[in-house]
């Protein structure tokens, strides 16, 4: 099956937390930093999640949001360090690839963001993602 969701970095589960509808799912990314998800329980026994289970971790890069350091004081718990590699500009949005250990993350945020930020190729950024918007895929 093709996706057309770029954000697919590869990982393993290492806890999974149901409760009555949601499930959280912590996974160790392949470079080591940990992201969680929240979806369904029916979705973990669906894909059959248990502790050491691999996974693709997938977000819409219209799900990434990015800050030039950790942020406090936020609900968003999954904040991934990165150095940008790409800023594809356009007239009002632009693509912003950004190397994070063990894979690839693409933010699409708008040109004034870029701007503000000052996000060029080697700036160092922290990638957040709302664990709702993260999907999980057995591997």
């Amino acid at each position: 099956m093709s996706l057309s969701i770029r954000n697919q970095i590869p990982g393993t589960v290492t806890s999974v937390t149901s409760g009555e509808a949601m499930a959280t799912v912590r996974t160790r990314l392949a470079g080591g930093q940990e992201i969680t998800s929240a979806i369904t329980v029916d979705a973990v026994k669906e894909l059959g999640l248990v502790e050491g289970s691999a996974v693709r971790v997938m977000v819409k890069s219209t799900e990434v949001a990015l800050a030039t350091g950790p942020v406090s004081g936020l609900s968003i718990r999954n904040q991934i360090l990165g150095t940008v590699t790409e800023v594809a500009s356009g007239a009002a949005m632009a693509a912003v690839k950004v190397s994070v250990e063990g894979g690839e993350l693409t933010a699409a945020i708008t040109q004034d963001a870029v701007a503000e930020l000052g996000l060029a190729a080697g700036s160092t950024v922290v990638a957040l993602i709302k664990s709702t918007e993260v999907s999980l895929a057995t591997a």
